[in-house]
């Protein structure tokens, strides 16, 4: 199990996501703010690294075909991100 340090990481994934669906709604509203896109991008390779970095680590963060199923961190295993 990874307690504090996969809780951490956990947190950070939530905390570009939130930042994420924000710039998304502002762009929606302002698609010529080369500046908000600029971040937008930054921070979307950024939550792919921390994602990658998680699911290396503790397993699947998503299911349906969204994460790679990887042995021997695999669906059996938990806490899955919501029970955390």
């Amino acid at each position: 199990m990874g307690g504090k340090s996969q809780f951490r990481l956990l947190r950070k994934l939530q905390e570009v996501d939130f930042v994420l669906l924000e710039l998304n709604l502002y762009l929606d509203t302002h698609p010529n703010d080369l500046k908000a896109l600029q971040q937008f991008n930054h921070l979307s390779q950024k939550r792919e690294q921390i994602r990658e970095k998680y699911e290396s680590k503790y397993g699947p963060l998503y299911n349906y075909g969204l994460s790679k199923n990887r042995y021997p961190k695999g669906w059996s295993e938990g806490p899955w991100p919501w029970e955390m």
